[in-house]
């Protein structure tokens, strides 16, 4: 069956009438197989669907959508792309729930760098479809959400974020600004920091898995 991404599934160990879905979303550069390599280790209920980014950047790296640089090293995210992107993953959740079954009130988006950013974007602009987000390594990015984000419930929405203390790719103040965002908006979050570079520690793993099974 053609959906709209390439991914890599793990079926559940435990078989439910319906199962919770964690969807994974890789970084840029990356592919599926990337988190894919965390699904022996989450718990054995979830259908794991790692899913590959849209733009081919050749040799096995995918991206959500395009960072440019300008002559003076400037990074310049293209959010055109990466609401493209956000649409296409909404879609492709929906596409999943047809597919296979899985139950639409337990879906978990995690996200690494580029696909953090993009799990709050599609968490924000539909929290009708995702309950959860784990975001690693990443930031709350305001052009990509949904025009009329604001209006939308998020009562149901919990947040797990973190950040490397020592990110040389998206500097932790980016990330340190999103809890005080998510709480303008009533949402409740889990915020931990690990002194580590653009990358998720072994301490980060243990405890979004132990968030998740609170949560």
């Amino acid at each position: 069956m053609n959906l709209s991404l390439e991914y890599k599934i793990r079926e559940p160990k435990i078989k439910l009438e319906k199962n919770p879905l964690l969807l994974l979303l890789h970084g840029y550069g990356s592919n599926e197989e990337d988190l894919f390599s965390f699904a022996t280790e989450l718990p054995e209920e979830y259908y794991i669907i790692s899913a590959r980014a849209p733009y081919n950047m050749q040799y096995g790296a995918y991206a959500w959508y395009a960072i440019n640089f300008d002559a003076d090293e400037n990074k310049f995210s293209d959010h055109e792309q990466a609401k493209v992107s956000r649409d296409l993953i909404a879609q492709f959740i929906d596409e999943l729930i047809q597919t296979y079954p899985i139950d639409a009130k337990n879906v978990t988006l995690v996200g690494f760098s580029q696909g953090s950013i993009l799990s709050y974007a599609i968490a924000l602009s539909h929290p009708d479809k995702v309950q959860r987000v784990v975001a690693l390594s990443g930031y709350v990015s305001e052009p990509i959400l949904e025009e009329n984000y604001l209006r939308n419930d998020f009562t149901k929405l919990k947040i797990f974020h973190s950040h490397g203390t020592v990110d040389q790719v998206i500097p932790v103040e980016w990330a340190r600004k999103t809890k005080p965002f998510l709480e303008k908006l009533g949402i409740h979050s889990t915020y931990k920091e690990y002194p580590v570079g653009h990358g998720v520690a072994p301490q980060n793993f243990y405890d979004f898995k132990n968030w998740l099974l609170e949560n």
